[in-house]
């Protein structure tokens, strides 16, 4: 089975799609190449990118999810916030990598993946601490790690400086997760997403996201930042939505891709009681 697919975006950049929707980065310098995130430990990421680069690998893990994270014992050199290391902990099991496939995609697609296309757990892994403010160089090409805590604690975003591009991963995106235990209230939320771009204004012409779509809109950040306004005014659409589990509600009415229907890009799925730094009545 391909489990990944490639396109180049230009000639710095390939976008690396997964079956279950995940979109991984690879990007090159003239000396070093990076990987933003590893999928869910599954295919053969690791020979896959070998054939698409013979330069030194770093690997830049946006988040801990298990969708982002669990292909990082392949790698030698992988770089991961220290507050998101318990959360891959916690998912490295393969029960719980093959129950988010299985709920991802189609029985008879999933029953096409053998045991041996896994990557063997490694809990223990160990990371090299990803900070706010490190600037790799790929010679030519330099990453810049911004922090954006929210969807988890240690969630960080990339700015490609040369190419002008910023890479939420799921910091910020179409269908921006704020429902589980690690993900941060909503009004705490809007206050890192307003840091974020005063941070990075005037900085970007294209943004990149991971799931879905590659691509969406540069107001993105300012969209996000006034619907977390709308959500603590109770000014939102609150459609119910439920995932492994857990439920939640998405605040403005999408598509089946997460799209909205007014045509802004941006969106939070969260949980009432999950709006305020402080305890509020909901």
């Amino acid at each position: 089975m391909d489990y990944y697919n490639t396109e180049k975006v230009n000639e710095h950049i390939t976008a690396i799609r997964s079956l279950t929707g995940e979109i991984l980065y690879l990007i090159e310098g003239e000396e070093e190449a990076a990987l933003i995130d590893t999928c869910l430990g599954v295919g053969q990421l690791k020979e896959l990118v070998t054939a698409l680069t013979q330069k030194p690998l770093n690997v830049l893990l946006t988040h801990g999810h298990i969708d982002h994270a669990l292909g990082a014992p392949e790698f030698d050199r992988v770089y991961m916030n220290n507050k998101d290391v318990e959360l891959y902990k916690a998912m490295s099991p393969l029960p719980e990598r093959k129950g988010y496939m299985e709920a991802g995609l189609s029985p008879e697609i999933f029953s096409q993946i053998r045991e041996e296309d896994f990557v063997p757990p490694m809990p223990e892994k160990e990371f090299l601490d990803l900070e706010d403010g490190m600037v790799l160089d790929l010679g030519g090409i330099h990453i810049e790690v911004v922090s954006y805590p929210g969807h988890t604690q240690g969630s960080m975003c990339f700015l490609i400086q040369e190419e002008r591009i910023l890479i939420l991963g799921d910091a910020c995106n179409n269908s921006t997760f704020l429902f589980a235990p690690e993900s941060s209230p909503v009004e705490e939320y809007r206050d890192t997403t307003v840091a974020v771009a005063e941070k990075t204004n005037g900085r970007y012409d294209r943004v990149f996201i991971s799931h879905q779509v590659m691509e969406t809109g540069c107001d993105i950040l300012e969209n996000m930042a006034a619907l977390c306004g709308d959500i603590m005014e109770k000014k939102t659409d609150d459609v119910p939505f439920e995932f492994m589990g857990m439920k939640a509600c998405v605040a403005k009415k999408c598509n089946e891709r997460f799209e909205r229907l007014d045509g802004k890009c941006g969106n939070v799925i969260y949980r009432k009681e999950r709006i305020w730094k402080e305890k509020k009545e909901v």
